[in-house]
């Protein structure tokens, strides 16, 4: 069985999900104690993580490491240099790394970017569900959360949350 796939992912609101260096501190303008904008809860309901090598590379340097207690598969081409025990390489191959995948019996996971990887999967049909946090500010170039060429695809709106910071939260499933 296919397990559920959802992006969850902050952007601005001109459409990028990092500075053409690959910067993310920009996500910091939206910090609030005590907010996590749903996080806790969605991180709690997955039960593995799916990244690109770029993405990969940024979150091994986070402390504590980000995806805790859960395994995070890599799709990339080139070798994990210090990977963890957690981290398995998933190839380059979405459908031979999602074969992977579904053999190790997952049933919902997080589809954490960027942008090339976001666009094969949604190219592949496998998104079910986009969680976009729109960040109040217009970064004018980046890397591009949908990056061309896209497709035309159907969504479901089925939540609409604004923050006191600014931040909105849309939640869509895949018709």
């Amino acid at each position: 069985m296919q397990p559920k796939v959802t992006l969850y992912i902050a952007a601005s609101l001109d459409g990028y999900i990092a500075r053409p260096d690959g910067g993310i501190d920009w996500l910091r303008m939206v910090e609030r104690p005590g907010e996590d904008y749903g996080y806790a809860a969605f991180y709690g309901s997955v039960d593995g993580v799916i990244s690109g090598s770029k993405t990969f590379e940024l979150a091994r340097g986070f402390e504590p490491w980000p995806y805790a207690g859960k395994p995070c598969y890599v799709f990339s081409a080139r070798p994990l240099d210090g990977a963890r025990d957690d981290v398995i390489a998933a190839g380059r191959d979405i459908a031979a790394g999602m074969a992977t995948i579904r053999a190790r019996g997952h049933s919902h996971l997080w589809l954490v970017g960027g942008g090339a990887l976001i666009n094969s999967f949604q190219r592949a049909g496998l998104i079910d569900e986009y969680i976009v946090s729109t960040i109040p500010i217009l970064l004018g170039a980046g890397i591009p959360l949908f990056p061309p060429p896209g497709i035309e695809q159907e969504l479901k709106l089925l939540s609409c949350k604004h923050y006191e910071s600014g931040l909105t939260q849309n939640h869509y499933r895949r018709i």
